[in-house]
């Protein structure tokens, strides 16, 4: 039998220990970014909440405070550079820096090129993409004086495999995959790691969305969505778990990878 060192693991940070920093999430009011927000708060984060949804938003701010953390919502259409630069001033005048980016704003429509508009094409290009272009454009400088920091962006399986009836979605999230891999390769050298989280079929509000697209019943679809090898849809809390590790020093030489996190869905595909 191998004996394993005695040293073995020291130096390693433990997963999940975020404090004394400051996580800038998109999208955080409901679904995966609030799962996000309040769990990286329980690990010790400084939490900015950036949604279009004022009241929402401010529920997950007030709830992290009445938890004994610190959080903030601000407002912001993270399509629009104005907001996005107003989300950054504002975090760095509460808290003073950023070490965690967490691009998770996103939406799906799902139709075929066919049936899609031009306008909903430029909304799910501009929601799922644009706005991590411009989130980082203006994170990245910040995160560069500090020393580094880490990105984490929301793509999705099918930004790996295609699917049905969804390819302003597809097309979106296998940009966000390809974009991970350039920004990693293009900032490693600050400090900064850059990867993309690809969640499986996940029970949100976004998933019981697009049963209503399809003219499906909410149930039906849920049943569909949950074959694949664990026999589930996924929670919004374990795919906060996997943003979790990607923010915390545990993934300290993790950059650049696409971090599947589907129950098995995409097992028998790639």
């Amino acid at each position: 039998m191998k004996t394993i060192p005695s040293d073995a693991g020291v130096g390693v940070p433990p997963v999940g220990n975020l404090s004394g920093k400051v996580a800038l999430i998109t999208g955080a009011a409901s679904g995966i970014g609030r799962a996000t927000a309040l769990l990286f708060a329980q690990q010790g984060a400084s939490i900015v909440i950036a949604d279009v949804a004022q009241q929402a938003g401010d529920a997950v701010a007030q709830e992290i405070i009445h938890n004994g953390g610190r959080a903030i919502f601000q407002s912001a259409d993270v399509t629009k550079a104005a907001d996005c630069e107003r989300a950054v001033t504002s975090t760095l005048r509460e808290f003073g820096g950023i070490h965690v980016l967490f691009n998770n704003a996103g939406i799906i429509r799902r139709a075929s090129v066919l049936e899609l508009s031009e306008d909903e094409w430029d909304r799910v290009m501009a929601v799922n993409v644009k706005s991590i272009f411009l989130m980082s454009r203006r994170v990245i400088p910040v995160m560069e004086k500090s020393g580094g920091g880490s990105i984490i962006n929301m793509a999705s399986g099918w930004g790996l495999s295609g699917g049905p009836k969804a390819a302003a979605y597809c097309a979106s999230k296998g940009a966000v995959v390809l974009l991970t891999k350039a920004l990693a390769i293009d900032h490693g050298a600050q400090g900064i790691r850059v990867n993309c989280l690809c969640p499986g079929d996940t029970d949100t509000a976004m998933l019981r969305g697009e049963a209503q697209q399809l003219g499906e019943s909410a149930d039906r679809f849920l049943a569909e969505s949950a074959r694949r090898p664990l026999g589930r849809v996924g929670k919004p809390e374990e795919i906060a778990q996997a943003a979790l590790y990607l923010a915390s020093d545990a993934a300290s030489f993790v950059t650049g990878t696409a971090l599947v996190v589907d129950g098995g869905g995409l097992a028998g595909s790639m």
